[in-house]
């Protein structure tokens, strides 16, 4: 990891409203399929690996951004780093995987990838997010995994 910021002095945001729950989605009887908020709500908390921000607050997530199909059991994610050089897109891309991964339930299929003409290496990183092999061993990595628990964290 880079021993210096990269982009020192990144936009921030406004956060979103947190959601409001009704009586129906706290009600454990009645159905009620994953929807694109529920997905952002577990992500946009996620800590940038550079700022003391989250992604959410650097626009590095977005709920437009986001594509579920709670039927077909598949989610993907399209996140949009800070600048189009940014050495972090892998690590926040890992991030918002394993936050997935832990919080969904296992039927989901996960795909994580940065927005199309947003990174200069974007085939590369998307190419690695894919695949299951690297991201495995990318856990298995002590440092890697730490730094990740890092930024899904809940702020305390």
């Amino acid at each position: 990891m880079p021993t210096e910021i990269e982009n020192i002095n990144p936009n921030v945001y406004e956060r979103i409203k947190e959601r409001v729950l009704t009586a129906n989605e706290e009600d454990e009887n009645v159905p009620d399929p994953f929807d694109k908020r529920e997905i952002f709500d577990l992500i946009r908390n996620i800590n940038d690996p550079e700022h003391p921000l989250t992604l959410e607050e650097l626009h590095v997530v977005q709920e437009d951004l986001i594509q579920i199909n709670d039927r077909q059991n598949s989610v993907h994610i399209s996140f949009t780093p800070t600048i189009p050089h940014c050495s972090m897109a892998t690590l926040i891309g890992l991030s918002i995987r394993v936050k997935l991964l832990r919080s969904l339930p296992p039927r989901f299929k996960v795909t994580v990838e940065i927005t199309p003409g947003t990174h200069a290496s974007e085939q590369a990183v998307n190419k690695q997010l894919a695949d299951k092999e690297r991201v495995a061993a990318a856990l298995e990595n002590n440092h890697l995994a730490e730094v990740i628990n890092q930024c899904i964290a809940a702020k305390g």
